[in-house]
Parts: C-alpha cells; structure tokens; sequence
C-alpha cells in the first residue's frame, strides 16, 4: 500500500483520479475538491446560520419543507432521524419527490403562517424541486401576498437560477454554497448546516466531529480511517466483491441512504463500482454468493448483530467492523467521503462526477415534450397489471417476472425502482420479495424510491458493471397537480421520469421489465402475485 497517495489527495492532486492532469476530467475534478476544507472553512458560517434559525423559531413557524433532491436533501434526512427535532423546533418534511399523492397531501396540509420552505439545489436548475417551488410559491402568494418571501429560504451554488429568482421574490435569506464542492460530497456544508440548524440539530458538533476526522485522515499509514474504509471498498470490488453491504444498527438506519447515493453515484461508471446495500437484514452465511464485502457500524447506543457478523467472516467474507458515536455524525460523513475518494483511486475513476445521470434526464424531457407516456405496448397484461420489457417474454405478467429472475446469475443483483407513493406495506411487501430472491439464488438487491434514486444509485445502474435486473414499478395516480408554468402535471412528470429510466436502462443493455399497475389495482397484492409470494394475512 502506498501511503503517498494520502498526501497527494490533501495536495489536491488530480493524477490520482486521472491520467490526464491538463484534461478534460482533470479540470473537472479541480473544481470539485472543496469537501476537503468543509470542517474547518464552514465554521465561519454557523452564527448567521444560527441567526437565522433563531429568527425562524420566533416566528413560530412549526413546519419546513425541504425541497431539493440527491445531497441536497439527503444530509438533512439523515440528521432529522439520528438527532430529532429539539423542543420549540419546527418539524422538518423533506421533499425529494414528484410523487402526486405526497405533494396534494402537503398542499392539504398547508398553514402558509407557520410554514418555511427550504429550497435547495446546487445548479439551481433541478426539475423536481423547481417544479414544487412554483407550486408552493403559487399558493403562499395566494395566502400571504407580498409577505410569502419571508417564509423562503434558499440554499445554492453562485450565480445559479435560483439565486437570481430568491433575489426576485425576495426570499427571507439566499445560502451560497462555495461552487467547488459536487452535491454528494456537501452533507458538512450549507446543505447540511442550514436545515440541521432549523431543527436544532448541534451543528458545532458536527463540524468539529468532521474536523477531527478529517485531522486523522491525513495520517500516511494504517491508523487512517479513511484509507481503511476506502482501501477495503476498492480493493474488494476490484476483485468482484463489489456488492458493499453496509450493516447498521437501528440509530444509525438512516445514514445507509446518504451512504447509498455517496458510493453508488461516485464508484459506478465505466463498468466498474462498488454497490451499497445498505437495507438488507443480515442473512447467514449461506445466503450470500462470493461477490459480497460487509462494514458494520456500531455506536454508542447500539451495534449490529456481532454473531452473525463473526459468522460471516468465518465463512471467508470480508468483514471491516468501525465504531462511532452518535454525537460525531460530522465524522462519519467526513470519513465516507474521503474513503470514496480513496477508492475511486484503487478503481481508477474519477469519483466526482456522474456522466451517466443526465441521459434519464434527456428522456424524461423528450417524452413530456412529445406528451405520449405510455411507454409502449406491454408484453403481457392481466386484471389491470402490465409489463414492459425488450428481453424477456411470458404469457403473464407473472411468467415475464419469473423469466427475468430465471437469468439471474452468481454476480448480478436486483433493482427495484419505485414510483408508487411512499407506504409502509408497499415497502415490506418489497422487502418480503428481495428476502425470497435472496433465498432462492443469493443476488443482493437494491430498493430505490424513484425520482430519488435517479440522483442516487440510478448512476451505477446504468454505468456500473452489467449485472443489474431491473424493476421499474409504477402505477396510476389518483389525482393529478398542475406544475405552474408547464405543460403537464406532477403526475405526468413522474410517470415521464419512470418511462425515460426504463428507455435509459435498457439502452445501456440492462435486462430491465417496467410494471405499471391500473388505478384501483392494489400494489401490495399486485406485487406478492407477481413475485409469487403467498398473499400476507
């Protein structure tokens, strides 16, 4: 191992990501390295963002809508669930979504008085919380009249759109973010602190938990955590053990998400990449084909199941056991995104940047302009349930599902894409489904909520190793919210961005089947007769 390579990324040396240090890739990756000085630089901040976090609370606003996608909402996500919302502070919502039924339920919900809205975006350009910023603005307006900017905050890079509109509207305050730090890499700076200050979250904490991490990853030698973590990350999915199944404990269950996005979004590219599985109980040893890695976090309030753990690693699977405290979240952020730097340097890419995301994006915006969203014509259909797929063939939906899980092979892994509402039974009916896949051929699988994943794993499915089957799953919805200024609706734009990843994903050679349920058909029955589960109760 050489440990020169730890001096070289605190250098800001770009030969370690590329070859080419007067290229292209090396221009972009100059620019995107400002994570490195997040600990430390972003402390001057925190008393305006305080400040202004204090003036929310004495407003008394009781509810803020975060609004953006991918690490701009992700972070925040993370901190609501590990730290909860401190007494006298509003609750936090985020919406990472244009999903119909959660944003008519916000709007049902609406008390323009006690309401903020957190608008954030690095470009300032992204579709989903652009969309829900002219429709929630739309109705503060129609509430509050010239007084609806005070109820919004933004947070983005420089001289972006949204930093002109906030200027426009006169938001209660505009966050600019430094333009050198890539989306997934910014938990520590403004996208994290303003909506952790808001819910009371300890901020200061978190960034000298950071700091203090960030000191013990420049150490050149094995006590470097970063490198650890990194070093295994690499190492093993070089060797095909690329499915990086991370182990949580309970306290800690949130994080897996950020970690999914940082990983999968960084490492998947070039036919290379190390998958994050980061919701899957821990099964026995047996239940894993060769192609798995595990890292087991434990904390100070709780620890994954050590036996089975030890049992893993007892039958040849590599095991890396970290401990942190709750109270240090800043450094576990801090130590994933160095050790992704890390091992985007063992995989040879370049860990920041995404070239794979904006192809869905072109589909998507070419089916709303044609306005046609079927998706084509279903290979088979049955009581209201429809599949689409260029590879696989069955007389019934349920014989074109059991075609596709018959391919699969040792390596590959499921993705189940999701642009049902949110609903706890539709999750477990899921998590039932990748348990009963698991048992049957020992393929790791992957849950994404869709539009989300598209800003998270949606990369490695589509420019990681080719060993995905895919399951995109809609439905009908039963109500259907104008978009302000655009020609279609919420429901339109997902049912759009569910068909555009499909069309992507299968010009990538995915072997993917599109399932799209009628209005009335019920998901959770609908998906146990597809994957021939027993019907539950």
């Amino acid at each position: 191992m050489d440990y020169r390579l730890i001096g070289r990324i605190w250098r800001r040396d770009v030969s370690v990501w590329t070859p080419d240090p007067a290229g292209e890739a090396a221009q972009s990756i100059s620019t995107r390295l400002g994570w490195l000085d997040v600990p430390t630089g972003m402390q001057a901040e925190l008393d305006r963002v305080e400040a202004v976090a204090d003036g929310v609370r004495g407003e008394r606003i009781d509810t803020v809508y975060l609004l953006g996608m991918g690490g701009s909402s992700l972070c925040a996500e993370v901190m609501r669930s590990v730290y909860g919302v401190r007494d006298g502070f509003p609750q936090l919502v985020v919406m990472d979504t244009t999903d119909e039924a959660a944003i008519a339920g916000a709007l049902t919900r609406l008390e323009p008085e006690r309401t903020l809205f957190l608008v954030a975006s690095k470009s300032g350009g992204t579709i989903e919380p652009a969309s829900m910023e002219k429709l929630f603005w739309q109705h503060m307006s129609a509430a509050l009249g010239d007084r609806a900017g005070r109820h919004f905050i933004a947070v983005t890079d420089p001289g972006t759109g949204l930093a002109q509109l906030s200027a426009k509207r006169g938001y209660r305050e505009t966050f600019l973010n430094p333009p050198d730090i890539g989306g997934r890499f910014s938990a520590l700076s403004l996208f994290g602190l303003v909506p952790g200050a808001l819910i009371g979250g300890p901020m200061r904490e978190l960034l000298t938990g950071a700091a203090d991490m960030a000191e013990g990853c420049r150490q050149e030698n094995h006590n470097n955590p970063g490198l650890e973590l990194g070093m295994f990350m690499g190492f093993n999915a070089a060797e095909g053990r690329d499915k990086l199944t991370v182990v949580l404990p309970p306290s800690l269950r949130s994080l897996g998400l950020w970690i999914e996005q940082l990983v999968a979004e960084s490492t998947g590219k070039h036919g290379k990449g190390a998958l994050p599985v980061v919701d899957e109980p821990l099964g026995r040893p047996d239940e894993y084909n060769t192609d798995r890695a595990f890292v087991a976090i434990s904390t100070d309030r709780d620890a994954p199941d050590a036996a089975r753990l030890q049992a893993l690693q007892d039958a040849g699977h590599p095991v890396l056991r970290l401990s942190t405290r709750i109270a240090g979240l800043g450094a576990e952020f801090f130590r994933w995104e160095f050790a992704t730097a890390v091992a985007g340097a063992v995989l040879g890419i370049n860990p920041f940047d995404e070239p794979n995301v904006s192809e869905a994006k072109e589909k998507t915006k070419a089916i709303l302009a044609r306005g046609d969203f079927s998706g084509g014509s279903p290979v088979a259909s049955e009581k209201g349930v429809a599949v689409f797929s260029s590879r696989f063939a069955g007389a019934t939906p349920a014989q074109v599902v059991e075609s596709a899980i018959e391919s699969l092979g040792p390596h590959d892994y499921v993705a189940f894409l999701s642009y049902l509402t949110a609903d706890p039974a539709i999750e477990q009916a899921v998590a039932e489904i990748r348990e009963a896949i698991r048992r049957r051929t020992r393929c790791a699988s992957t849950y994404g909520v869709g539009p989300r994943y598209l800003h998270s794993t949606g990369q490695y499915h589509k420019g990681g190793p080719n060993t995905a089957l895919a399951f995109v799953i809609s439905g009908e919805d039963a109500t259907s919210t104008p978009i302000p200024d655009a020609p279609y609706t919420f429901s339109q734009l997902k049912r759009a961005q569910a068909v555009g990843d499909y069309q992507t994903l299968e010009a990538h050679d995915r072997r993917t089947v599109r399932i799209h349920f009628d209005r009335g058909v019920d998901p959770v029955r609908a998906l146990r007769a597809l994957f021939q589960l027993p019907s539950a109760g």
